[in-house]
């Protein structure tokens, strides 16, 4: 993490180019809903300095699903949950339990902030009861109606950010450094059309993502994870982690990623995440089936494919799975890219895997409980990718960036893809949804508190 820190010098204020309350680093998820609720006391005035719109946040190329316990979407559709349930969950797949505060800050505000988006900002939001995800007790995920993904959700909180007379989002003017006078960070420099200025601000907001987008820090503290196929944006180069480690900030879960082991081979789309839980099995590249597809999540399926003989396998669901779950945007999104195979018998099938009829047939035989698999097939060779870092700064439960001693560094705050994530010390350990929570939760988190101090 050899970089320039952040310049250590006091500005005369004749220097300063701009003066606003609030200085956000990144309008993606994090960022953007910092400004949105920190926006709401009108005497804050509120920067977001975005690195590019047109290179996108990991937040509008995901699924856009909302993990969240206790709200009334899942009262209205029958389903018990509470804040501490979701934590419980997430603690129980990640084992962090030193991270437990944050978790359940998180989980506290998750409802609040889903319903929100649906009764202030007119999101329109549901349920998913139709989104099972292993190590997640109920069903728990909100969606938008239709289905649209992440695109759509940026896009209606951008345009709410839009409306607000105290917000400036400004595009193309990725930070550069951060400004410490006496310990404390005052400012950040910003670059546009080729030229720097300064913004002095009373409070700075570090929402700028991770890091997977840049090789030498994923050799640094990714190794272990081989040659995976990256599926987030090329704007996550942990920028970030260099002013962080001047400043004595401290880090941990840095080897751990949102990963995914529903890639499908040569086109970079994936399948669903639903689909082991409507009956899809996973064949090795002999025909035979080596795991039980519903005791991993996505993330943790990408571990069990990385060990695979060529990295990769073949998943096989059939027409009930399909109509089960074609109207997510990642089946969309495979189907539109010539992605999935369309096998009309067991015969076919077994030619596509290079197998005996009997031997397809034995593979693909039901566990126990599990419903057996009906002619015609459709069948996606699959292997392993990382979406996005999990692993960041040590903030506390109001995000404020803790230094070396445990104390919170002055003037700065840091959530998404910059803070450390919810997965626990291995990919292994993360949650669907997690991300998200993540992002916006420590938004939310923030910007009420910096709303709250005024």
């Amino acid at each position: 993490m050899s970089a320039a820190g952040p310049a250590s010098f006091a500005f005369d204020p004749a220097a300063w180019d701009l003066e606003v309350d609030v200085a956000v680093a990144g309008g993606g998820a994090c960022g953007v809903m910092t400004a949105l609720r920190a926006a709401r006391d009108p005497d804050l005035v509120v920067a977001v300095f975005e690195r590019s719109v047109r290179e996108g946040c990991n937040a509008a190329i995901s699924s856009g699903s909302l993990a969240a316990g206790g709200t009334r979407f899942q009262r209205e559709a029958g389903i018990e949950d509470s804040p501490a349930r979701h934590a419980a969950d997430i603690l129980a797949a990640s084992g962090d339990e030193e991270w437990a505060p944050v978790v359940r800050a998180l989980c506290d505000v998750a409802p609040l902030l889903v319903e929100w988006l649906a009764d202030e900002l007119g999101y329109p939001v549901e349920i998913g009861a139709d989104m099972p995800r292993a190590g997640m007790s109920v069903p728990r995920l909100h969606t938008d109606v239709g289905r649209l993904g992440g695109g759509r959700l940026m896009a209606h909180l951008r345009a709410a950010l839009a409306d607000l007379p105290n917000v400036a989002f400004v595009d193309e003017a990725p930070v550069v450094e951060l400004v410490v006078e006496d310990g404390a960070v005052t400012g950040l420099v910003v670059e546009q059309n080729g030229e720097r200025q300064r913004v002095r601000a009373g409070s700075v907001v570090l929402a700028t993502d991770g890091f997977a987008a840049a090789p030498a820090l994923m050799a640094e503290h990714c190794a272990d994870l081989g040659t995976p196929f990256y599926g987030g944006v090329s704007s996550a180069t942990g920028s970030a982690l260099p002013w962080l480690a001047s400043l004595g900030a401290t880090f941990r879960n840095m080897g751990a990623c949102l990963r995914s082991g529903l890639v499908v081979v040569d086109h970079g789309t994936r399948v669903s995440p639903a689909l082991p839980f409507n009956g899809a099995v996973l064949l090795d590249a002999e025909g035979r089936r080596f795991v039980d597809e519903e005791a991993h999540g996505y993330s943790s399926m990408a571990g069990v494919l990385r060990d695979q003989p060529g990295e990769r396998a073949a998943m096989v669901w059939d027409a009930e799975a399909m109509d089960a779950t074609r109207h997510s945007e990642m089946m969309r999104d495979s189907l539109a890219a010539g992605a999935i195979r369309d096998l009309p018998d067991l015969p076919a099938l077994a030619a596509a895997l290079g197998v005996a009829p009997d031997a397809a047939a034995a593979a693909l035989e039901p566990l126990p409980g599990r419903r057996a698999l009906a002619a015609p097939y459709h069948l996606a060779w699959v292997t392993h990718g990382v979406l996005a870092t999990q692993g960041g700064a040590v903030v506390d439960t109001t995000g404020r960036v803790l230094g070396p001693a445990g104390s919170p560094v002055p003037g700065l705050y840091a959530g998404g893809g910059t803070a450390c994530g919810l997965a626990g010390p291995s990919s292994s350990g993360y949650s669907s949804g997690n991300g998200l929570l993540s992002a916006f939760g420590f938004g939310w988190i923030i910007g009420d508190h910096l709303a709250a101090r005024g």
